[in-house]
């Protein structure tokens, strides 16, 4: 801070020469910068030409009262239209400040400052900052903001812990710097600080504290905020009301949103597309088509965020319907859009419409980006294409790991893990997503103990697993049913601070019921309860404990599951129907099965009625359990009739299972199982004679059980 500031000598050559004549447009105001709207920056280095004409006539002629409000005025535009990067003319303003004896004047040196840092001569900025003999709480704000523009918040932090008189610029300046570089908590650090000394916020202040609870609040933070806002009298503001929308729907709190939103008197485009987005986030494409429909101004991103909402629910028709209806008003889809199409075109089997989809990709040059060619790849091998995602791929960079890592899962996806692993093996630079991609090949194609030696492989390297990772790691060890394996993924887990999100504490979970530790996976669950978002923790362990015959414990947590806001699924009732099959709870069953179209909208499925098959034949009630198989909307199969079957034989009803049997042998002529349950359905009946034939028809047709076997050696 001792150091005196020069100007470069080479700009001096500026100022020696006679000023030109002014024209006396100029000279009927001094605040022509401030009002006059510059259209081009033709135009704008004109005026500034002009300006710094004037400022030599108001010096010549010793206007000094003029002079000092000219230069102060002069700087300012200068740093609006960045006009030292073009002409230096800021620059020659320097120099006419240092020859005019005013460097030392506050208001000028922070008008130079500003125009300094502004313009991206930040290190002349700090010398003639250092150059000032002390702190001005003006110019700390004008260097924090250049640190922050500049991303050096190391430094914006430390002048800011010594500056004085901290105000609320300084600390919105620091909250802003924070939350543009996505440190959410010292944000907020910073606003609780300012808060604490006394310090009043403004709308900024409030929107980017705000924006950074969106990622590391919840929806009280969210409440409070809103009633602070609105307590302060800033909830007029669109910038702050958009904000608190967006943290609602991060919040999945939709309600809260939506009455948010219609309470807003003033709406932008953004705050229509934060609340469309929020509906297509929590697969509500109907509600988001009605907001989407009432978007005065729709640009790329709401058109983009429509088509995403049906993308998301998988209903593809309309997915496509709406892009054709941009199309047709002139918009262009983003490189995001055409990645999500086509990759729900590739979930869909639909090869038709992706093909045209890789069309226009094509056409409008988005396959130079790397994910958008990956996505391609991607799409042609779901379809089964795996020919054409090779030929992609081969047409395409080659050094794109996205695009090698898709067709390593293309070929996994498609039955060839062997040419899989040939790519695997020939990639010279894997990263975590090469490994993933190819232990979960393993774990996924019944060769558990090769994704296992995979895995250690990829830990000797150097590459550090993600979460990914682990969760085919945790699938390979319940398929293999080694606990001590077990044990010692789950500790390294924890060891290396690998988050712990939703899939990754279900497969833990999984892992330890499968291999006989369900009291351990009851541990885990309890841990992670209250952090869980998803249903798929909750899944794990109803699941696992109806396995081990928990009956009561698996229904009492899917009971506490009720009380939460969590979207249930199809496996859940596969669980706690289970479940009830174990403890005999049969209409309690039934109720959770009624309850699945008409409470929660889940389609029951083949398994689920086999479960209630299941437990109606335990029940003995195998007139309900054969109306039920006869009323399914889909196809019995061999299981279903099976567990039919067999409950004729526990309950001795003959002409049932004659039935049950004979639907069996249509479906599989050879299936030696239930020829042998019908034959004990005879004998158990006393009919030795058609037990004898059918046994006889069995060694006739050479039919045969297979052997059970074990794996324990």
């Amino acid at each position: 801070m001792i150091q005196s500031f020069k100007p470069p000598k080479s700009l001096l050559r500026f100022v020696i020469c006679s000023p030109p004549p002014v024209s006396p447009a100029l000279t009927s105001s001094l605040k022509w910068v401030s009002t006059k709207t510059l259209q081009t920056p033709f135009q704008s280095q004109q005026y500034l030409i002009h300006h710094l004409q004037y400022l030599l006539t108001l010096k010549t002629h010793n206007k000094n009262s003029n002079f000092e409000h000219s230069l102060v005025s002069a700087l300012k535009s200068c740093a609006t239209h960045l006009a030292i990067s073009q002409g230096q003319d800021g620059q020659q303003i320097h120099c006419l400040v240092f020859k005019s004896g005013l460097v030392s004047n506050t208001f000028i040196q922070n008008s130079l400052l500003n125009m300094y840092s502004k313009c991206g001569f930040f290190g002349l900025a700090k010398s003639l900052f250092d150059s000032c003999p002390k702190l001005d709480p003006v110019s700390c704000n004008i260097m924090i903001a250049g640190y922050v523009q500049s991303g050096n918040l190391d430094d914006a932090r430390k002048l800011f812990e010594v500056m004085p008189q901290k105000g609320c610029v300084s600390y919105t300046t620091m909250i802003l710097g924070f939350v543009q570089n996505d440190f959410w908590s010292e944000a907020i650090e910073v606003y609780k600080e300012m808060r604490n000394v006394g310090v009043v916020p403004n709308e900024v202040t409030m929107a980017s504290v705000i924006s950074a609870c969106c990622h590391v609040g919840g929806i009280w933070d969210c409440r409070l905020l809103h009633g602070l806002v609105i307590k302060m009298l800033l909830d007029g503001f669109v910038l702050i009301s958009t904000n608190l929308l967006k943290m609602y729907c991060a919040s999945s709190s939709l309600g809260e949103a939506s009455a948010l939103f219609d309470e807003m008197r003033e709406k932008n485009v953004v705050t229509w597309n934060v609340m469309l987005n929020g509906y297509s986030k929590a697969g509500s494409a109907n509600l988001a088509r009605e907001v989407f429909e009432m978007i005065p101004d729709k640009d790329v991103v709401s058109w983009g965020t429509i088509i995403d909402a049906y993308v998301r629910v998988e209903r593809l028709g309309e997915a496509l319907m709406m892009y054709q209806l941009m199309v047709s008003t002139g918009l262009g889809p983003s490189e995001v859009t055409m990645a999500g199409l086509i990759s729900a075109c590739g979930r869909a089997m639909a090869i038709g419409e992706g093909r045209q989809l890789h069309c226009v990709i094509m056409k409008i040059s988005f396959d130079c980006y790397d994910f958008v060619q990956a996505t391609v790849i991607h799409f042609y091998s779901a379809c089964g294409r795996i020919k054409e995602a090779c030929l992609q791929f081969e047409l395409g960079i080659k050094g794109h790991v996205a695009s090698q890592n898709a067709l390593i899962g293309g070929f996994i996806r498609n039955r060839m893990i062997d040419q899989a692993r040939q790519l695997f093996n020939e990639l010279p630079g894997k990263d975590v997503f090469s490994w993933s991609t190819m232990i979960s090949g393993y774990a996924h194609s019944d060769q558990p103990s090769m994704a296992l030696e995979l895995f250690h492989r990829m830990v000797a390297s150097g590459i550090r697993p993600n979460e990914v990772t682990m969760v085919s790691v945790f699938s390979a060890i319940a398929t293999l049913g080694t606990l001590k394996e077990g044990r010692w993924a789950h500790e390294y887990v924890l060891y290396n601070s690998i988050p712990l999100n939703d899939n990754l504490s279900a497969s833990i979970i999984d892992m330890y019921a499968k291999c006989g530790g369900i009291n351990t996976a009851l541990e885990v669950f309890y841990q992670i309860r209250d952090k869980a978002s998803t249903v798929s923790p909750w899944n794990s362990i109803i699941c696992g404990l109806a396995t081990h015959g928990h009956a009561k414990l698996s229904i009492e947590i899917y009971s506490d599951l009720q009380r939460r806001h969590i979207k249930l699924n199809a496996i859940t009732f596969i669980g706690v129907l289970g479940a009830c099959c174990h403890a005999g709870l049969v209409e309690l069953g039934k109720g959770y099965f009624k309850s699945m179209k008409s409470e929660h909208n889940i389609d029951p499925d083949i398994r689920h009625y086999g479960c209630m098959v299941d437990l109606l034949g335990r029940a003995a009630q195998l007139e309900e359990a054969e109306k039920l198989i006869r009323s399914m909307p889909m196809k019995a199969d061999v299981v279903i009739w099976g567990m039919l079957l067999s409950a004729c034989k526990t309950h001795r009803n003959v002409i049932m299972g004659e039935r049950a049997a004979e639907n069996l042998a249509k479906l599989e002529p050879s299936h030696g199982p239930s020829r042998v349950l019908l034959s004990s359905i005879y004998a158990d009946a006393g009919r030795w004679e058609d037990a004898f034939l059918v046994r006889r028809a069995m060694q006739s047709h050479r039919m045969h059980r297979m052997p059970g076997y074990s794996g324990v050696m």
